[in-house]
């Protein structure tokens, strides 16, 4: 973790951009992962088609990437989108862009929309490959559209990151389709030589909570599943995140993220733009901080009212009730850590609202009035 940001979260002011920006390029997806919020058959009301078709155009991504670098202090580069990234005609270029400029790039993929070695060959940094599923039945439990083509498809692009010796990350999403397969998930990882698995427990909502973990398998996967899978991940040296999972598993409900326990400091280390140039304080779409245009640049944004606002709201400990289900959580935890081991854990306590024995609160951002700007 860079020491800028720690420095920024401890004076509540960044001294320079995000360490990391994660950048939508489109919106449509070759899938349909039952706990998505915008392509899941579940869904109560669907995206609309127009809605799907649009994408981030070249000569946006490279402007925003000349004005981030004359902002300072960002290394990071996720490409990814409201639906898979490798279908937009013009995403290599993109990776281009980004690897012209010397940054790290990461692409949020489910792999099948491309092959395994032209992302090779184009200098990919790291994927985030996202699986959920250890079997064929799983995987299209999870993807209802796909069949066994996909699967074998994506077994294919595994094999040929294997024998190219690039390691990436695996992301599983944790559902009722998938729960089961904890320890499977860890062997997989470990055949296919991953750089480390990351699980995160599913974000429900809007007809999407039919697949969550019910309370049996929460019990089992708390119980025993974790900890089967936490010695299996010792014995292949498969790295993981499995205590952040089971800390997700503990809030308990609709909840997947206790966020209050460690505080959101995604305001100074990360920052998302989506297709249609909003810019979010982090992946919550209810966190807007402003858009892009003419008339008002990145770093007019990231240090004007709104984001200041909102960055002073969470440090209060004051959240929204989306916040229960924090996407950046994994994130979170790490500069929590980071940040109470440099400056202590009275500090950190500060900077989270907690000093002093301060109740968090989770508020609906409607009904709950916020400084001037954060709107």
């Amino acid at each position: 973790m860079s020491k800028h940001v720690l420095k920024a979260m401890l004076e509540r002011q960044p001294a320079q951009g995000p360490e990391t920006v994660h950048i939508d390029i489109t919106n449509g997806c070759n899938t349909n992962c039952i706990t998505c919020w915008d392509h899941s058959p579940l869904l109560d009301v669907a995206q609309t088609s127009q809605w799907k078709r649009n994408r981030a155009r070249v000569e946006d991504v490279v402007s925003l990437l000349a004005e981030l670098q004359a902002l300072g202090g960002t290394k990071n580069i996720v490409l990814s989108g409201m639906g898979e990234p490798f279908t937009h005609p013009d995403v290599y270029e993109m990776i281009e862009a980004v690897k012209d400029r010397g940054l790290s790039l990461t692409i949020i993929s489910n792999l099948v929309a491309t092959d395994a070695d032209r992302i090779v060959d184009s200098g990919v940094d790291q994927l985030l490959i996202g699986i959920h599923g250890a079997s064929e039945q799983s995987y299209l439990a999870f993807h209802p559209n796909f069949r066994a083509v996909e699967w074998q498809k994506l077994l294919a692009m595994l094999d040929r990151f294997k024998a190219r010796a690039r390691r990436f990350k695996h992301v599983h999403v944790i559902a009722n389709t998938n729960a089961h397969e904890l320890v499977a998930m860890i062997e997989f990882a470990a055949n296919y030589r991953a750089s480390q698995v990351n699980f995160k427990l599913a974000s429900l909502r809007a007809g999407t909570e039919r697949c969550r973990v019910d309370e049996r398998q929460r019990e089992q996967l708390l119980g025993e599943n974790i900890a089967a899978a936490t010695s299996r991940a010792k014995e292949l040296g498969v790295e993981t995140n499995l205590a952040v999972f089971g800390q997700q598993l503990l809030a308990g409900g609709e909840a997947t993220a206790p966020i209050s326990e460690v505080g959101c400091f995604m305001g100074y280390a990360y920052a998302r733009v989506l297709v249609d140039r909003t810019v979010l304080y982090c992946c919550n779409t209810e966190v807007e901080v402003g858009r892009l245009s003419p008339s008002s640049n990145f770093r007019q944004l990231w240090r004007g009212e709104a984001w200041s606002a909102w960055r002073e709201r969470f440090h209060r400990g004051d959240y929204l009730e989306s916040c229960r289900q924090c996407g950046k959580f994994n994130q979170n935890v790490k500069l929590s850590r980071a940040f109470a081991q440099k400056y202590g854990e009275v500090e950190l306590l500060a900077v989270t609202g907690r000093a002093l024995g301060a109740q968090p609160k989770f508020s609906s951002r409607r009904r709950l009035p916020i400084l001037k700007g954060a709107e």
